[in-house]
């Protein structure tokens, strides 16, 4: 088998790697402390052994031994979670998710999760400070991660922004406008500029973006 665990962001002191998995194009994100080895992946969607192959083509990412400290998921969809129970077995490691998914999670995949995360709280392991982010709209717990660096921001948005858009709300006005009010006032107007890597798809910024929310409020989705 052979897995893109591609390295996407060699940064001061993490490196970004993803690897793509399943019939949905699920991104899975693994970022590494270079100073201490601690990892944190977020969305252990699917596929473990390319989950694994992710983990070994990492383990030289640091100057010493990397561990994986955390799983961090970014929402409750089952395309999220079918390798967690597994990864959690293999591991031994915590999780955390935004505390309004994580009855959604364990009824997904069985998995209590350690750390419900509120808007603005810190995922920690040694080495690395994941802010987590609450968009609620595509479901009510949604957890961006943000990754801030000398020099700028990634922000692991999960399903709820996409380059041209915001996450699915099933045509529902009052999420679809929860959504994109969230969006707007806790990425956009809390941040410049970022890079955007979705759980799905291409990376995108929010510079190359931000002209386009009226436009994005306007049609309805």
């Amino acid at each position: 088998m052979t897995v893109d665990s591609s390295l996407i962001h060699d940064l001061p002191n993490h490196t970004v790697r993803r690897a793509v998995v399943s019939e949905m194009q699920n991104n899975i994100y693994l970022i590494t402390a270079k100073a201490t080895g601690e990892q944190i992946l977020i969305d252990a969607a699917d596929d473990l052994p390319a989950i694994n192959a992710l983990l070994a083509d990492a383990a030289t990412d640091a100057g010493v031994p990397a561990r994986l400290a955390l799983i961090a998921t970014t929402h409750q969809h089952w395309d999220h979670v079918r390798a967690l129970a597994e990864l959690k077995g293999q591991e031994g490691v915590p999780t955390a998710a935004g505390a309004d998914d994580i009855a959604g999670i364990e009824a997904a995949c069985a998995v209590t999760t350690e750390q419900p995360l509120q808007q603005g709280d810190i995922v920690h392991v040694d080495g690395i400070d994941l802010k987590a982010i609450q968009l609620r709209g595509h479901t009510p717990g949604s957890i961006a991660y943000a990754l801030t660096f000398d020099g700028g921001t990634l922000i692991f948005s999960g399903d709820s922004l996409f380059p041209g858009g915001v996450g699915n709300t099933e045509q529902d006005p009052a999420r679809f406008t929860q959504l994109l009010s969230d969006v707007e006032e806790r990425l956009f107007d809390q941040y410049l500029d970022a890079i955007v890597l979705p759980g799905h798809g291409n990376p995108t910024t929010l510079a190359a973006e931000r002209d386009s929310v009226p436009e994005w409020r306007n049609r309805g989705w």
